[in-house]
């Protein structure tokens, strides 16, 4: 009576410790947060030695510092946020001492995932750490890219679904000398709502705007500006 008393009792429980094991895993939740901000200091250029103080924070999962960031975020959804990245760098030359020579650099867009943690870099085509401003409108991101060596400036739209750009367009007349500083690119470029358009203004061509039309994008010329801002 005993053994049979017993055996269901242990059959049964052992899948109910499974299903509340699995149930746990699922739905156990990470906390996801910003640290205070230090004040360091980073090399603004490529010929250019004088340091800059730059205000950077960490990023934490779970109250682990995961990445170091700088710049605000950008919300994309209630559960999706975007920020700039920031690291350090190992500036010794082959003949300095064998102690590291630390360096503050600042790097490209993160994604961050609030319900997984999971934080990952989004590609971003032709955008430059240090001359690119970027300016974010929803999922899409629109900045001046630059070419590897310098001689083009394009206008770039990007999204974060899609590896492509939506849009890339020659900005005619557009280069980065070696000392330019940062951000100079362009300004960051400015977004409109309805309709879905943004607005690049280069500094030595002349101010273009696209309407963004679902995957879509549409040049918009001057005169068609002024018919929309005379309604």
């Amino acid at each position: 009576m005993i053994f049979f008393y017993r055996f269901p009792v242990v059959v049964w429980l052992a899948p109910t410790i499974i299903l509340a094991s699995a149930s746990f895993a699922a739905t156990k939740s990470h906390v996801i947060a910003f640290g205070n901000w230090t004040t360091v200091q980073w090399i603004p250029g490529p010929v250019n030695d004088k340091p800059l103080p730059m205000k950077v924070r960490p990023l934490l999962v779970d109250g682990r510092i995961k990445e170091h960031t700088f710049g605000l975020p950008h919300e994309v959804t209630e559960r999706l946020f975007v920020i700039r990245r920031a690291f350090r760098v190992n500036d010794s030359l082959p003949e300095e001492s064998s102690a590291p020579r630390w360096q503050w650099q600042r790097g490209g867009w993160l994604l961050v995932d609030r319900v997984t943690a999971r934080i990952s870099p989004i590609a971003l085509p032709d955008f430059d750490a240090f001359y690119s401003a970027a300016s974010w409108y929803r999922d899409y991101v629109a900045y001046c890219g630059v070419s590897d060596d310098g001689k083009k400036v394009y206008a770039v739209v990007a999204q974060i679904s899609r590896r492509k750009p939506v849009l890339k367009k020659t900005l005619a007349g557009e280069s980065i000398p070696d000392d330019a500083p940062a951000d100079s690119a362009c300004a960051a470029p400015t977004w409109q709502r309805i309709p879905a358009r943004v607005t690049f203004e280069p500094a030595a061509g002349t101010k273009q705007a696209f309407a963004i039309r679902g995957h879509m994008v549409d040049f918009v010329a001057d005169d068609e500006e002024d018919e929309e801002a005379s309604k």
